[in-house]
């Protein structure tokens, strides 16, 4: 079924309306106030009450000056609070200047306030842990420097030492390496090589050489320094064996593009104290990683940039919240491009969406699968439409949970690809042989599309843009897209919501609220509206107001327990109990580049108590609710949800 598509304003003028008859004599007078005379008669329609309860309504939130953030990172705290999370927020200034920015908004009390912010973690991962700490892990230690912009080749040192018995050796930052030829190049920061390891295998004594990675600058400008091949390079400096001993080797000095690079940094964002808590560092360096819960309360951390800017190659690791630490899992080793999508499943397997944010081969670990996070098997799953465009797309396992059901929404391809799909697919997770089949398309082609479960299981999606960053598409300067619709599971099809104001595409987010609206924030177009000029980070705030806020009073929740445990059934307290058709335990959002592992709804079955109580039976697969706190929502028959309970299910 094709959506429905509202009226646009033009086909409203021609359609005989008297007060646009009258426009039409002014314009012979006055062409610009025809176009303030259209708006006017827009902004009547779009707040008539008949309007909002088909489509909904936008509203700008203000902002104060001092709180404008480039928002890269979002998340609902269970405080009920939002936290904005910028970091260096994409500035390269901001980044060499220290200045890291976060900021929490109180819906409630529509206040704003600064978090002290540590360290750059612009392009972290997130997710939360069951005590509702928000994980942050990872960041920005490096800023990427086009190749126009590289003076100095450089490259990636890796200092080797033989010897078991000499060592540790500290090399300060400018230590120089030199090749045959004479060339010199110098370490960018301080590094540590230690010892040999000897080591017996199978009876065998066998020594393995001590090694440390540094970026390393050659001391002229221009291409003569640059190495295409593997070389060894002398350490300077050195004395007796260890001249010997201790070398450099490099792949290759270059001057190409140097990537942004990882940081190992990571967090618990406390939402009651609003304060950053440091946590044990991460195994490797990582930017764009994913960070998803696992079953017991564990978070895994997946792909992502190094410190060199290199793709992880499926190096894998576990961060143990009992303990805070981080420890490697290679019995998990699995290559992803960066910002892989993840959607745990009932059985507490990890699926493979598809989506991501780009880095890494344009060929490895794009393929959908269900990944069994106990055996490391992965089962690969068919059907994808336009399967060469996930990247940039988004995906949302479909309320119900308990369905099983993920969709998959539109995306481009690999890179600063011009080329992007309005395809929406759908798989089944209970079936023998999961695969993908079609779901309804899109108004048009989309990338960096967010997708929110709402709490009458609809899927509201919004912003977008058809080109990379909002640029060329088609005969287009600019592509973002101000279309918004809701899918609708019960039919499949897309229902037209009203437009936003304001064009959303890459470093964009949108979040539930409690009470029942959505949030939307950011975006990073690469040019400005002509589209020939640079383009400036979008910190206008927009909040959108779905059709159930309009259709009358709202039912409510007055009691009941903070605290849930799974296979239980609990009573809460509505006077609006036998009213009452659905109840969902909807998990708050912690979103970064239309990701977002957190989103699910779960449905409670409701067996009515007697005058105002309900009882309500919590799941008892951890795959299916995992512990953390939720937002309980009561819908009424007509489908109105309440606002939001959050109760924790541990």
């Amino acid at each position: 079924m094709k959506p429905h598509h509202r009226p646009s304003l033009a086909r409203k003028i021609s359609s005989g309306l008297v007060a646009v008859a009258v426009l039409g004599v002014v314009a012979v007078v006055n062409r610009p106030m025809v176009a303030m005379g259209a708006e006017a008669y827009h902004e009547f329609t779009i707040n008539r009450q008949s309007y909002k309860e088909q489509y909904g309504h936008w509203a700008a939130l203000p902002v104060p000056q001092d709180f404008k953030v480039n928002a890269i990172h979002a998340a609902l705290l269970n405080t009920g609070k939002l936290l904005i999370i910028a970091g260096s927020g994409n500035n390269r200034d901001a980044f060499e200047a220290g200045t890291f920015r976060t900021i929490i908004y109180d819906p409630a009390k529509d206040e704003f306030k600064d978090v002290p912010t540590p360290t750059d973690v612009f392009c972290a991962g997130h997710t939360f842990l069951p005590n509702g700490n928000l994980l942050i892990a990872g960041g920005t230690k490096s800023y990427e420097v086009l190749a126009e912009d590289v003076e100095h080749a450089y490259g990636v040192m890796k200092l080797k030492n033989e010897s078991a018995t000499s060592g540790p050796h500290v090399f300060k930052k400018g230590t120089s390496l030199v090749s045959a030829s004479g060339r010199v190049y110098k370490t960018r920061e301080d590094v540590t090589l230690g010892k040999a390891h000897v080591m017996n295998h199978g009876g065998q004594v066998m020594q393995h050489a001590a090694e440390v990675e540094v970026f390393v600058d050659a001391v002229d400008k221009g291409d003569g320094p640059i190495v295409e091949q593997p070389a060894q390079y002398t350490v300077a400096g050195l004395s007796g064996a260890d001249k010997q001993n201790v070398y450099g080797i490099a792949e290759k000095i270059t001057r190409e593009k140097q990537e942004y690079g990882g940081d190992n940094t990571s967090y618990e964002f406390d939402p009651v104290a609003e304060r950053y808590v440091k946590v044990g560092d991460m195994v490797e360096n990582r930017w764009y990683p994913t960070l998803a819960e696992l079953p017991n309360g564990d978070v895994l951390a997946v792909s992502g940039l190094d410190e060199f800017g290199r793709i992880i190659p499926g190096d894998n690791e576990k961060y143990i919240a009992s303990q805070k630490k981080w420890v490697d899992a290679p019995e998990l080793h699995r290559t992803f491009p960066t910002y892989p999508s993840f959607h745990m499943m009932e059985n507490g397997n990890f699926f493979y969406s598809g989506s991501n944010a780009g880095y890494g081969s344009d060929t490895v670990g794009r393929t959908p699968g269900v990944w069994n996070v106990r055996n490391n098997k992965f089962t690969e799953v068919g059907g994808l439409r336009d399967a060469k465009l996930t990247e940039t797309s988004s995906s949302v396992l479909l309320a119900p949970a308990q369905d099983q059901k993920v969709m998959i929404f539109g995306g481009g391809g690999v890179g600063e690809s011009e080329v992007s799909t309005k395809r929406t697919d759908i798989i089944d997770l209970t079936e023998d042989k999961p695969v993908y089949r079609p779901g309804p398309d899109l108004p048009q082609p989309a990338r960096y599309l967010n997708a929110v479960i709402l709490p009458d299981d609809t899927v509201f999606t919004t912003g977008g843009s058809s080109g990379y960053r909002g640029g060329k598409y088609g005969d287009k300067t600019r592509s973002d897209l101000f279309n918004a619709q809701i899918y609708q599971p019960s039919s499949n099809s897309f229902a037209t919501a009203a437009e936003s104001t304001v064009g959303r595409n890459y470093h964009s987010e949108a979040i539930l609220l409690p009470d029942g609206r959505v949030v939307t924030m950011g975006s990073d177009p690469l040019y400005d509206e002509s589209g020939k000029g640079p383009g400036t980070f979008e910190k206008r705030i927009e909040v959108y107001s779905p059709p159930y806020l309009f259709q009358g009073a709202r039912p409510s929740v007055t009691g009941g327990p903070a605290q849930v445990e799974r296979g239980t059934t609990v009573g809460f307290t509505s006077p609006d109990a036998a009213r009452i058709t659905q109840a969902r335990l909807v998990r708050p959002s912690a979103v970064t580049h239309v990701l977002d592992v957190d989103q699910r709804s779960v449905a409670l079955d409701i067996t009515p108590a007697g005058g105002a109580k309900l009882n309500l039976s919590i799941p008892a697969s951890r795959g299916l609710a995992p512990s953390g706190w939720y937002m309980l929502f009561l819908m009424d028959d007509r489908g109105v949800p309440s606002v939001a309970r959050w109760v924790q299910v541990l």
